[in-house]
């Protein structure tokens, strides 16, 4: 459950067009250090792929990592012969520097990147690019771990890979099944964001681009591959091994101080499924009783400690105030993060001063059980403060419970506030308070959903030919045509021809001011706008063909 309403730096997702013209769709990264025997079979065999089953406009970058070879002359002529390749030339090495660099520079909105000896079958490069290019993911990588993966190599490098996801599994809780493959892409949006969080320039650039991404909560695409391994290979495994591990180190301690801002890579809200309203759907709350369970009961045996661990310090009182207050600081953040879902550091100030509110609440609870206790009897066991502190503070879990839910982290989707809206609603929809600045009261906030493609909706106040108020709908609007369009200040300047005296008619009721709503609407969600789930309530017109006939009407 996200708490956070605010939209995303990242826009929604969107399946990329259709177009044979412009800019590349994809354009594929091959770092390169000192490859002049192999770079030009694998451009060119790569080249050939692309050109024979991609269906979209593509190109070849050839990033060049200081090499002091002839492969930059390599690369220069290879630029030349084709017109899909790129060479570019860094003066420092580091694969995680040049991709940087790279991808930083392009214009390609699917970005890629693969290891020039080609261990990787190119028939999985399609299957790899195709959810970025549909707007289903937002990054992809090649898998060699997966079950249907056909991976050819010597049981060293197998049981280093292995070993190595184990690591990242256990101390970064690590849900991909392989963060090492030179097979992967990402898309340009994306990246444009993600890049500057990752701090790595050598070989553990994709495993922090990786682990970051998906603390995000971006979706990583993987994909079984066929690899066979390249037995002439100049990595070096000891080296880049010790770097990996100092690599887990940092960013695991980063993760766990929150320096990194992985708030920016947010989605708009609306764009995840689990923000929308479902009928007959729960909303989590099984979920969330659940983690709160965890979270308590480790609360519970760390505060059970604290207490002893003070009680040989100082009174009862003052052992529970400390420790209390402690176990309540760690349990406002592990619910915040573990079962309310609320990621990055906006609002945990504020989440920690309401938490604390709630931890007098329960300090309330089990200092008065132990006042109670010292008045039954003047020299409880220890064992009985224990018990008596226990069922306190179980009484006190539910009550915490209850305000965490409703007060600390709410849901923002219960709420009568209208959520921000997406990106999406952004593009087509602005609010008119520019138009019409001068629009008060309880209305304002229909004004963010307006669209900006039609003129101000202009509405019929109740007349004697439409009959009471209570005969409309609750919004009966309908869209202005162009003769509607033209400013009232025109229609009244206009001479009009005087005409004869005519019987009196019923009194109509006032006119209503153009661009005004005199019906209350019922605000709506943005994740509902961008599914098109809420009700229309407005009146829908239908053209009058000429065989129409009104029985009502005397002409």
């Amino acid at each position: 459950m996200r708490t956070d309403s605010s939209p995303g730096t990242l826009p929604a997702r969107e399946h990329l067009p259709a177009t044979d013209a412009g800019t590349p769709v994809l354009d594929v990264v091959i770092p390169v250090y000192n490859e002049e025997k192999d770079l030009q079979p694998c451009v060119r065999r790569l080249h050939e792929h692309l050109a024979r089953t991609f269906p979209y406009a593509f190109r070849i970058t050839i990033a060049d990592n200081a090499s002091t070879d002839t492969t930059p002359q390599v690369a220069a002529r290879l630029e030349a012969e084709l017109a899909e390749v790129r060479s570019f030339r860094l003066e420092q090495k580091g694969r995680g520097r040049a991709l940087r660099a790279v991808w930083s520079a392009s214009d390609a909105p699917v970005l890629a990147y693969m290891d020039v000896d080609l261990s990787t079958d190119l028939n999985a490069l399609l299957p790899l690019v195709a959810p970025l290019i549909s707007g289903h993911s937002d990054l992809a990588i090649g898998s060699r771990l997966a079950r249907s993966s056909r991976v050819v190599r010597g049981p060293k490098r197998e049981f280093i890979s292995r070993a190595y996801n184990l690591i990242l599994r256990g101390s970064l809780q690590a849900r991909f099944s392989d963060a090492q493959c030179g097979f992967k892409a990402i898309r340009r949006d994306v990246a444009q964001v993600l890049l500057p969080l990752v701090e790595d320039t050598g070989w553990f650039f994709d495993t922090e681009m990786l682990v970051l991404a998906e603390r995000a909560g971006l979706r990583i695409h993987e994909v079984p591959v066929d690899w066979v391994d390249d037995p002439d290979s100049t990595v070096h495994i000891v080296r880049t091994a010790t770097d990996d591990l100092k690599g887990v180190w940092r960013v695991g301690r980063a993760l766990a101080t929150g320096s990194v801002a992985l708030d920016r890579l947010a989605r708009p809200f609306g764009d995840d499924p689990r923000d929308r309203d479902i009928e007959d759907v729960p909303r989590g709350l099984a979920r969330q009783l659940l983690g709160f369970c965890v979270v308590g009961g480790l609360s519970t045996l760390f505060y059970l400690l604290l207490y002893s661990c003070f009680r040989t310090l100082a009174g009862s009182q003052t052992a529970n105030a400390l420790a209390l207050l402690v176990s309540a600081i760690a349990n406002t953040a592990a619910n915040r993060r573990l079962t309310f879902g609320v990621r990055g550091r906006t609002g945990a100030v504020r989440h920690q001063a309401q938490g604390l509110v709630v931890f007098g609440i329960g300090l309330a609870l089990t200092s008065g059980s132990l006042v109670a206790l010292n008045a039954a009897t003047s020299d409880p066991a220890h064992s009985t403060e224990l018990a008596v502190l226990i069922a306190a503070n179980l009484a006190a879990t539910v009550l915490r419970f209850l305000l965490f839910r409703a007060w600390v982290f709410p849901d923002t989707r219960d709420s009568g506030t209208p959520a921000a809206p997406s990106a999406h609603q952004a593009a087509g929809y602005a609010s008119t308070a520019a138009v019409r600045p001068g629009r008060p009261g309880p209305y304002a906030h229909q004004d963010r959903f307006r669209p900006t493609a039609h003129p101000p909706t202009a509405v019929h106040g109740p007349t004697a030919a439409h009959g009471s108020t209570a005969a409309l709908p609750p919004t009966a609007v309908h869209r202005p045509t162009e003769a509607h369009t033209a400013p009232r200040a025109e229609y009244a300047a206009a001479p009009t021809a005087p005409t004869a005296p005519t019987a009196p008619t019923a009194p109509t009721a006032p006119t209503v001011p153009y661009g005004t709503t005199p019906y209350p609407t019922t605000p709506f969600r943005a994740g509902d706008a961008a599914d098109r789930t809420w009700g229309d309530a407005t009146m829908r017109m239908r053209p009058v063909r000429p065989h129409d006939q009104d029985s009502r009407n005397t002409r």
